[in-house]
């Protein structure tokens, strides 16, 4: 492989072999008919939002290209990716002004803390589609987070809401050891990193 053909990635990553399935848990039925997004928490209105996949479909679509990188060590490079920007959905249900964090919950009860900052990144998208094709249900139909400078865990397949916090909050694999923030090229695997 040339220098110019190289894929640069974070510290301590390796190449994976495809697109690895993990998750914790099952595969949940698909229930696209029934799946909403919600909007909670320490919201600009003071009210709780709620977006149904009718109106959460007619949202102006973007692509973000970017690597999917596993805690585990796997990137799986050049992802074209196809959904809703996390941007639009900040704008459209505004946080509070004293709100910088968010708990994305999903399916099962699962969740990930995140600074708004990141989830407001040009390139984070609630993510519909990979590479020109719908998400799989093992891979997180009918939405799934994508914040491409954090590790996966912190865009969780099957996503179902967005709490605004005004206090950080710990997640699923965050209260099992993980890092609060999981930036890939920081290597910030570990709660003992913080």
């Amino acid at each position: 492989m040339s220098v110019a053909n190289q894929q640069v990635l974070p510290p301590g990553q390796r190449l994976a072999n495809g697109w690895p399935e993990l998750h914790y848990g099952r595969v949940p039925a698909d229930r696209v008919d029934r799946w909403s997004l919600t909007v909670t928490g320490s919201t600009e209105s003071g009210h709780d939002h709620e977006l149904n996949r009718e109106a959460f479909a007619a949202l102006p679509r973007t692509t973000s290209r970017g690597d999917l990188h596993c805690v585990t060590r796997w990137t799986v490079p050049d992802n074209l990716w196809l959904g809703v920007a996390a941007r639009t959905i900040l704008d459209l249900f505004p946080p509070a002004a004293d709100a910088e964090f968010a708990m994305v919950w999903a399916e099962y009860g699962y969740s990930a803390n995140l600074r708004l900052s990141d989830l407001a990144s040009p390139r984070s998208v609630l993510a519909t589609h990979r590479d020109g094709e719908p998400l799989s249900l093992e891979h997180g139909w009918p939405v799934r987070l994508v914040v491409p400078h954090l590790y996966a865990y912190k865009g969780p397949k099957w996503l179902r809401g967005i709490e605004y916090l005004t206090q950080p909050g710990r997640g699923f694999w965050e209260q099992r050891g993980y890092h609060a923030v999981g930036d890939a090229w920081r290597e910030e695997r570990w709660a003992y990193q913080e």
